[in-house]
């Protein structure tokens, strides 16, 4: 009904479930009288317009309220919430459009070429609107477009843009929306969902039988692939379903999946409502009520992100995930936070949108295959698959479902024959799997020919990455091993994890497997090597499957982990000696990584211990193949030479020691060596020179560096006065690393006044050595990172080394100067990372060590060698291991007499000044 009929309402109600009801959100009884009041003090067309703006902009500003406030009692209710924005839309372009055609542009009998429908389009023509939603506007004529329709279109934008709605908008004739729609798949989609509003209802009817008739039909296929095509480019963009901040929008199973779902079924079987495809069994029940799950889930979602920002943002950043997760009622229960939980609810529904769009597809493709051409058809190749399968378009399927479930075996075997002959499951394989998980009982858990197949989908046929994923989407996994279950798409609230816990085992796996195939030897040579040289596969792999499998309890998870795998292991058919091989590998999963990043590789006590804990070589050659998967399933940038070098050199120490004794890396043996290789280097200097150089050092200077270090200390301190500063920047691309050499007088506070220096440049300490001479010249070498975690630019050395000089030269305040670089940025704060401090007394023979695990940030270093050098503590050197917003930097340290810290009194003393430099530096980065 046209909206300037007199006597008529503006708006009616609408037919749907509002969040609340809907004359608390727009009055619209007395909008009509509203408007007609401020005609009666209309001056003229200008103040008129702005008066009618100023009382709509109050009527939407309560309506907006009014819904969010109704949205955050009841979280969940997705679908009331964009009804409700849709109304109120609604009613807004409506006024907007009546005032326009019946107050501004009145025209009592309008010509043929004068008519004017209103449509809305894309979402807003869907019905589905969030807070910050788009407004899309069609305004369709007959023919061209006339003055009084220009005139109307004109006020009726200048009145909605002044009620800061964000208007897309189009003036178009029927035949411009089938030309337009002919050539762009966008403008395409965004006419297959226009919904009428206003106007001449005729002219709608017009464009929706000519649409239907002249473009949509027959043209189904290739809508299909351009639709698919485009989902493709956006999962590209966006990356893989399990990115840990999500685009709730765009995203792999996000709501424009859904969407794509919908548009396609609705192009293709012109439905309505999803609930149509039911009938036309494109989809089962339980599979409409998994759509109608995850699209309500994913709008509650959408809705909350937008009302939090004020903004329409699309992507879970963590800051956010945290006041989502609260909105929408989730607790810290079970020893994990409330976002976590929230997050693993929304990687599974993401998972189920992957399932629906597969079962769409299958259907669609059986009904629109396109035949292959018929010299392929001739000449290509048949793979010849077992007589319980067939081949349809390139997939493997089920010739008879009955005979199929008749043996529940069969719900392994096929992932075992899609492996064998290369073959992607059918879809509707698939659908027969998951609709019987049930089968997968007790009994088909503890048949050995089960156990066989399982254990072969991860050993005989490469590639087990492919088997696993799909076999977790399906929910195989978990149901055949249930002790998976807890960590499918369990979300890690951190920055360092880059997937899910199931995602991260799968790419772990994905990684032996890359190694196996020898894909990485260049990249990954140690590991490599250990492979061809032999190791227990099946041993590796089955502890590789479990090595987090404890993750996500009020427990340490490897201790957990260890635990299921003492019952997990004998379950798959394991020997005793390869059981407690696996345990032992889930249980110090963590042990090489900790050691090698954390403790002092060069100190030999350090090797010592962990060769003790290691015990033999196969063992060493197991763990180190575990360790590599593992850092580089954590994700893509995570693994980079610098561990790589630490992995290495721990390996290659502690497989000497466990072949040819403890002996192999004594101190004195390191030290004569590290001299006689010296003297190599400088073969050119004067003897008296090179005498004073080998002898001006203590034995840790000997033991704790390469001899090109040496060699440039030796450089540096060569004719070097009291009060000079030596400095020596290299890139070590070994390590990906800028090592940094100091030399100057010894003095208190001089390790922390380079490390302020260091972080007054933006550089990233991620290793420190310091040592004093015996003729009183302290000698430090640092390697620094920039932001990206590379080493400097040989462009950006010098400015490095004049800001480092300003500094040590006290030109520089650092304590000033650091404040402005020693910030938390926002998405990052709502981590919560304890801090814990401990002192080892037995993990070096000579030094303390002081480990400090807590949140990481720009000044935190200088913090704290600052708070340890005014207690006069003497730092001997530092390994810093970051990851993510999570930092322990180990200081291997001795009091002001040279000895270690074992009174306990004094630990307390020490442990508190850290605590309240920490506790300060974080209010300050966070102010």
């Amino acid at each position: 009904m046209p909206a300037s009929e007199p006597g008529t309402d503006i708006v009616t109600l609408p037919k749907d479930t509002l969040i609340c009801d809907p004359e608390q959100i727009f009055d619209h009884k007395s909008i009509r009288a509203d408007l007609d009041a401020l005609v009666e003090e209309k001056s003229d067309d200008r103040a008129f317009r702005g008066a009618v703006v100023k009382l709509l902009s109050t009527r939407r500003k309560e309506g907006m309220a009014r819904i969010a406030d109704s949205f955050r009692e009841k979280p969940f209710a997705a679908r009331e919430m964009t009804r409700s924005y849709t109304w109120l839309t609604d009613c807004l372009v409506g006024c907007a459009f009546h005032v326009a055609t019946t107050q501004l542009h009145p025209l009592p009998n309008p010509t043929e070429s004068e008519r004017l429908a209103l449509l809305a389009v894309g979402g807003y023509g869907r019905g589905e609107m969030a807070p910050q939603s788009d407004v899309d506007l069609l305004f369709l004529t007959p023919y061209k477009i006339t003055a009084w329709a220009e005139s109307v279109i004109e006020s009726m934008l200048y009145i909605l843009w002044d009620l800061r709605l964000k208007v897309g908008h189009s003036s178009r004739t029927v035949k411009d929306c089938l030309r337009l729609g002919g050539e762009d798949y966008t403008i395409r989609t965004a006419l297959l969902e226009n919904r009428f509003l206003w106007g001449d209802e005729g002219l709608a009817t017009e464009l929706n039988k000519r649409l239907r008739a002249e473009l949509f039909t027959g043209t189904e296929r290739e809508f299909i692939e351009a639709k698919l095509s485009e989902r493709e480019a956006r999962h590209l963009k966006q990356g893989e379903r399990y990115v840990v901040e999500p685009n709730v929008k765009e995203g792999k199973g996000g709501l424009r999946d859904l969407q794509s779902l919908f548009w396609i079924a609705k192009y293709v079987y012109q439905v309505t409502d999803v609930s149509e495809l039911v009938a036309l069994k494109v989809l089962t029940k339980d599979e409409l009520e998994s759509f109608i799950d995850a699209e309500n889930f994913l709008w509650a979602v959408r809705g909350h992100l937008h009302l939090i920002a004020g903004r329409p943002v699309e992507q879970l950043t963590f800051d956010v995930q945290v006041e989502v997760a609260d909105r929408l009622g989730y607790v810290d229960r079970g020893g994990r936070r409330a976002v976590e939980h929230f997050m693993q609810d929304y990687f599974r529904k993401a998972t189920s949108v992957g399932d629906l769009t597969r079962i769409l597809l299958t259907k669609l493709e059986a009904d629109h295959a396109k035949a292959a051409p018929l010299m392929e058809r001739i000449f290509r190749r048949r793979r010849k698959v077992k007589p319980e399968y067939v081949v349809i378009n390139n997939r493997l399927a089920v010739v008879d479902d009955e005979a199929f479930l008749s043996d529940k075996l069969n719900l392994l075997r096929i992932f075992d024959e899609g492996l064998r002959t290369g073959l992607l499951i059918h879809p509707d394989a698939m659908r027969l799997v998951t609709a019987n998980l049930d089968l997968i009982d007790d009994d088909m858990r503890a048949n050995k020919e089960a156990r066989k197949i399982f254990l072969g989908l991860l050993l005989k046929h490469g590639n087990p990455e492919r088997a696993l994923r799909r076999m977790n989407e399906l929910g195989v996994l978990a149901a055949f091993l249930p002790e998976f279950e807890p960590i499918v798409a369990m979300m890690q609230f951190n920055m360092y994890h880059s997937y899910t816990v199931d995602e991260h085992t799968i790419q772990v796996i994905a990684n032996l497997d890359r190694i196996e195939r020898d894909e990485l030897r260049e990249e990954l040579p140690l590991s490599s090597d250990i492979i061809k040289s032999g190791i227990n596969r099946r041993v590796l792999m089955v502890a590789l499957l479990l090595h987090d499998i404890g993750k996500g309890r009020d427990i340490d998870h490897s201790v957990l982990g260890a635990q299921i795998a003492r019952r997990v292991a004998p379950a798959l058919g394991l020997p005793k000696a390869e059981c407690e091989t696996v345990e032992w590998l889930v249980r110090y999963h963590l042990l090489m990584s900790d050691t090698a990043q954390k403790r002092d590789i060069a100190d030999p006590r350090t090797v010592r211990d962990f060769a003790k804990a290691v015990q033999t070589v196969d063992r060493l050659n197991l763990l180190t193949v575990l360790t590599v998967c593992d850092i580089r399933g954590v994700g893509p940038d995570t693994w980079n030479n610098w561990k790589a070098v630490l992995i290495r050199a721990l390996y290659r120490q502690t497989k000497l020691v466990l072949e040819d004794g403890m002996e192999a890396i004594t101190r004195e043996n390191r030290g004569t060596e590290a001299k006689k290789l010296l003297r190599k280097e400088l073969a050119d200097w004067p003897a008296k020179e090179l005498k004073r150089e080998t002898g001006r050092h203590y034995d840790p200077y000997w033991q704790g560096l390469h001899v090109t270090a040496h060699k440039v200390f030796a450089e540096l301190l060569r004719d070097i006065q009291d009060d000079e500063v030596r400095i020596d920047l290299h890139p070590d691309e070994d390590r990906d690393a800028t090592r940094a050499c100091f030399a100057m007088a010894d003095h208190p506070g001089i390790f922390s006044r380079m490390c302020g220096a260091l972080a007054l440049v933006g550089a990233n300490i991620v290793d420190a050595r310091t040592f004093t001479s015996k003729d009183g010249y302290a000698t430090a070498a640092f390697w620094i990172q920039d932001i990206e975690g590379h080493p400097f630019e040989a462009s950006r050395l010098p400015r490095l080394r004049q800001m480092i000089e300003k500094t040590l030269r006290g030109e520089v305040l650092t304590t000033e100067a650091i404040k402005s670089r020693d910030v938390i940025k926002k998405r990052e704060r709502a981590f919560r990372v304890p801090t814990t401090i401990t002192f080892d007394n037995d993990g070096s023979d000579i030094y303390t060590i002081i480990e400090v695990d807590t949140r990481d940030r720009p000044g935190l270093l200088f913090d704290l060698t600052r708070t340890l050098a005014n207690n006069n503590v003497y730092i001997a050197s530092a390994v810093i291991a970051t990851f993510g917003e999570q930092v322990v930097d180990s200081f291997y340290v001795k009091d002001m007499f040279g000895l270690k810290f074992h009174s306990e009194a004094k630990q307390r003393t020490l442990e508190k000044r850290l605590r309240e430099a920490i506790e300060k530096g974080v209010e300050r980065a966070t102010s």
